[in-house]
């Protein structure tokens, strides 16, 4: 049987993506690779030179990745929920205000406006990483 392998996030700042995911939402780093050129054919980034860095919590692995050539593309804002394709993570936390204000901190930003409570023990809102990959904090039960 075929198993799941991992998330892959482009990055515009590893070390500040990996305190944020991290120290933030309780990842470990568990793999760290240098790519180069032999990767671009499977990327589709010509001659790619990049810092993968393998993070992991609760048997989810997510992959970093630092392009140092060519760099990165795209504008750092967060994708419209209805928009095809990945929407979102989501992550179960014990407190969901402190572990905003700590994304905050991190380089995140909370998503004004999303917060929902529907009793003490269902609290949600959105945030994004500090690449505005979209991350959901909620409390059930």
């Amino acid at each position: 049987m075929d198993a799941f392998s991992h998330f892959g996030i482009c990055v515009s700042d590893l070390d500040r993506s990996l305190r944020f995911y991290c120290d933030g939402l309780g990842f470990e780093q568990t793999q760290s690779h240098s790519v180069g050129a032999e990767f671009g054919p499977l990327m589709e980034v010509d001659e790619p030179k990049l810092e993968s860095r393998f993070i992991s919590r609760d048997g989810i692995n997510i992959e970093l990745l630092w392009f140092a050539t060519p760099g990165h593309t795209g504008d750092g804002q967060r994708r419209p929920m209805n928009q095809l394709g990945l929407t979102h993570l989501s992550f179960r936390v014990d407190d969901v205000e402190g572990t905003a204000a700590r994304l905050v901190e991190l380089g995140g930003a909370v998503v004004e406006g999303t917060r929902t409570t529907f009793t003490p023990t269902l609290d949600f809102v959105y945030c994004t990483d500090p690449d505005g990959v979209r991350v959901e904090l909620m409390k059930l039960g």
